[in-house]
C-alpha cells in the first residue's frame, strides 16, 4: 500500500521509516536541548558503541537492528535500517540479520521484521532523495 503524501510503499504498521527517522531526530534535538547531560552522555555511549573496532560499524548496527526489531521498536527500526545503510551494510545484510531477529524473536518480530524491510525499502528509495542533517 503507497503512501499518499511520498509514493513510498508503506509496511504493516503503515508507517513511512523515512518520515519517522526526521522527526525522531527531531524529537532528539528537542530532548538535547531540554536534557544536555543525559543526552551527551547517551550520545557518547551510542558513538563508542558502534564505532569500528573489532566488529566493523555496520555489524554493530546490525546487531542493534536485531535487537530493536525482537524489542518490538519501530523507532529502532528507523534508525538502525538507516544507520546499518550509512554504515555499508548491504541489503542482503540487512535481510540476513531479519532472519536471525525472526528465529530469536519468533512471530512478534516477524511482524517487525516485516516492517524493517519496508524500512530498508523505504531508505534505499530515499537515497535518490537529498537528505537533511542526522546530527543532534
Amino acid at each position: 500500500m503507497a503512501d499518499d503524501t511520498t509514493g513510498r510503499e508503506q509496511g504493516t504498521s503503515g508507517r513511512d521509516y523515512v518520515a519517522r527517522h526526521a522527526e525522531l531526530m527531531a524529537g532528539l534535538r528537542r530532548i538535547y536541548r531540554t536534557v544536555p547531560g543525559p543526552m551527551r552522555g547517551f550520545n557518547t555511549l551510542h558513538t563508542s558503541s558502534v564505532a569500528d573496532g573489532a566488529l566493523p560499524r555496520e555489524v554493530k548496527e546490525l546487531m542493534a537492528l536485531a535487537i530493536g526489531i525482537t524489542s518490538h521498536c519501530e523507532g529502532c527500526i528507523a534508525f538502525h535500517v538507516h544507520d546499518a545503510l550509512a554504515a555499508g551494510a548491504t541489503r542482503a545484510q540487512i535481510e540476513e540479520t531479519l532472519g536471525v531477529a525472526i528465529m530469536m524473536g519468533g512471530g512478534p518480530a516477524l511482524v517487525y521484521a516485516a516492517d524493517a524491510l519496508t524500512a530498508l525499502d523505504q531508505f534505499e528509495a530515499a537515497t535518490k532523495e537529498p537528505d537533511g542533517s542526522d546530527s543532534f
